[in-house]
């Protein structure tokens, strides 16, 4: 890891992890501050997980979590004391180092110049000019003043927001397209079901971002602060602003970790561990391979979640290792599923529930994981009664894989995007903004009922495209996204349900069902999730190749 000093008494780093922590007591500090809210990204490593590494090494560490652009002036100042009283060398972290330089930078105001603080960021790599405006402006941000201005802003550089540049650029190819993005690796999550059955290793799931950018696009490694739609403008980390014609929002969603009790704190030990972040299906793997008898539990929370059929696909894989190991009669396997059906399209259920009995797997239906006690070994559910009244229910655990609930992006829940539930207000079929005629989302953020998965993300990618196109009158017609998710059930190494619906849960096979019949086990569909999917991804879809993914077009 990289550390950036700004004085001799504190240095920023991009996120830590846990394994870090060796390399920052060998360097000297003695003092570390988290500047990154829990759950942002889903490579990153919980604060109470670094917390507990650094007590081991002497370290005092630190929470104050901001949101990305939101550095106040209280923050600044929280941030300023602890600077006074933390043992130095301090060294802050955020997502990119960003929030703890600009948090620096704000409570330096008062010591240092302007020109010497902006030198100082510079030195360090990190554009502070935008607190210049915003100090000359009295805390007000500087909508007026853009750094930059595209035809097109894509906010979010995963499958969904790559999947769009690729496919504007392939329809017109002199387009200026900035890519909005502060991570600087780029993850095939539905890898990650693999990684955590032994099939996948981790590597071949993750790629450097630069290397997957299309080609002639502009990336802005940086959080969004705010949007402006009303003046096509998005507001950056430090107050830079960036104009648009057209604005594309696709940054994914936020797991929150934090709304299980004791999960932060448990994570990747005592037997917890979860396929939906990148440094953890490689441990949820090694507790299949060495559980040799007892209970394991499956959780599944309240929708929408990325990809609804993952907890399920995470259980039958390790029923099957357990049975092929001679040791599944020893071993309780337990669903418990915060929603009452076990998949929300009822033509797949049949083929599922073979698999339930074949595996002996209780189901629990309508139980929400509220809390987790890891060195105890304890799970704590609750339960709606039928009179209203809510139950606590306990069990015992000595493996449990955990989906935690998920939400819009914190810097989108409250922005003039987003709908009640925090979502951003689509159209479901045009995925245009219902209120800003140059806006649109796709991808897990947006509030259509389809499945979040890469799958619909393939399918909406080329009509957002299109219509992105057609606003800014360089094509006719209208593309019409029909609301296709696809859900690989991996029910066994080797077999796959092969779920694929559009909106409405109606069934929508693309390949003949006599090749492939989505509603009954299938080896050529695994070979298609093993073997053909990871490169489709990563050779086609990101690159604008739009295979059995054209657009329906009227007018």
């Amino acid at each position: 890891m990289e550390f950036r000093k700004l004085t001799a008494s504190v240095a920023v780093a991009s996120q830590i992890s846990a394994s870090d922590l060796p390399a920052i007591a060998a360097a000297g500090f003695r003092a570390i501050v988290c500047n990154r809210p829990d759950g942002e990204g889903p490579d990153q490593s919980g604060f109470r997980e670094i917390e507990a590494a650094a007590r081991e090494h002497g370290i005092d560490a630190r929470y104050l979590p901001i949101e990305s652009g939101k550095v106040g002036d209280a923050d600044a100042a929280r941030f300023g004391e602890l600077m006074q009283t933390l043992p130095a060398p301090v060294l802050a972290y955020c997502r990119t180092g960003m929030r703890a330089a600009t948090l620096w930078a704000l409570a330096e105001a008062p010591n240092r110049t302007l020109p010497e603080i902006v030198a100082i960021g510079n030195a360090a790599g990190y554009d502070l000019t935008g607190l210049v405006q915003r100090i000359a402006n009295g805390g007000k941000l500087p909508v007026d003043t853009a750094v930059a201005s595209y035809d097109v802003v894509i906010v979010g550089a995963g499958a969904a927001g790559l999947a769009t540049a690729s496919s504007l650029l392939a329809r017109e190819r002199g387009l200026d397209i900035a890519v909005i993005d502060p991570a600087g690796t780029h993850y095939y999550q539905p890898g990650w079901t693999m990684v955590g059955a032994g099939v996948f290793e981790p590597a071949t799931t993750a790629r450097d971002m630069a290397a997957v950018l299309p080609r002639g696009v502009h990336w802005i490694k940086a959080g969004v602060a705010a949007f402006e739609p009303r003046r096509s403008a998005v507001v950056l980390e430090g107050c830079r602003v960036v104009n648009y014609k057209a604005l594309i929002v696709c940054p994914g969603l936020k797991l929150d970790w934090n709304a299980i009790e004791g999960l932060p704190e448990t994570l990747g030990r005592n037997g917890v561990t979860s396929n939906y972040r990148y440094d953890l299906a490689p441990y949820t793997w090694r507790l299949v391979r060495d559980l040799q008898a007892g209970r394991a539990l499956f959780t599944q929370p309240p929708m929408p979640i990325k990809c609804a059929g993952a907890p399920q696909k995470a259980m039958y894989l390790s029923a099957d290792h357990w049975r092929r190991a001679g040791r599944l009669e020893q071993i309780d396997v337990e669903f418990f599923n915060a929603g009452a059906v076990l998949f929300g399209v009822a033509d797949y259920v049949p083929a599922l529930m073979e698999y339930v009995k074949r595996y002996d797997i209780a189901l629990n239906f309508g139980y929400n994981l509220s809390a987790i006690d890891g060195p105890g070994k304890r799970a704590i559910f609750s339960r709606a009664r039928e009179d209203g009244s809510v139950e606590s229910v306990t069990r015992d655990f000595d493996m449990i894989h955990v989906v935690p609930p998920q939400t819009a992006p914190d810097f989108i829940r409250v922005s003039p995007l987003a709908d009640k539930a925090g979502w951003v207000d689509v159209d479901p079929a045009t995925l245009r903004h219902k209120t800003y005629a140059n806006v649109f989302a796709l991808g897990d953020v947006a509030n259509t009922t389809n499945a979040k998965t890469a799958a619909a993300a393939r399918k909406q990618a080329p009509a957002v495209a299109h219509n992105v196109l057609a606003g800014l009158g360089k094509v006719h017609g209208e593309a019409m996204y029909d609301g296709y998710g696809s859900c690989p059930l991996t029910v066994e190494r080797g077999k796959i349900v092969l779920a694929e619906f559009l909106y409405g849960g109606k069934v929508a096979p693309t390949l003949p069902t006599w090749l492939i019949d989505g509603k009954r086990p299938s080896r050529l569909a695994w070979l298609l999730k093993e073997r053909i999917l990871p490169p489709l991804y990563w050779q086609a879809m990101l690159k604008g190749h739009e295979w059995f993914a054209r657009p329906e077009l009227t007018g």
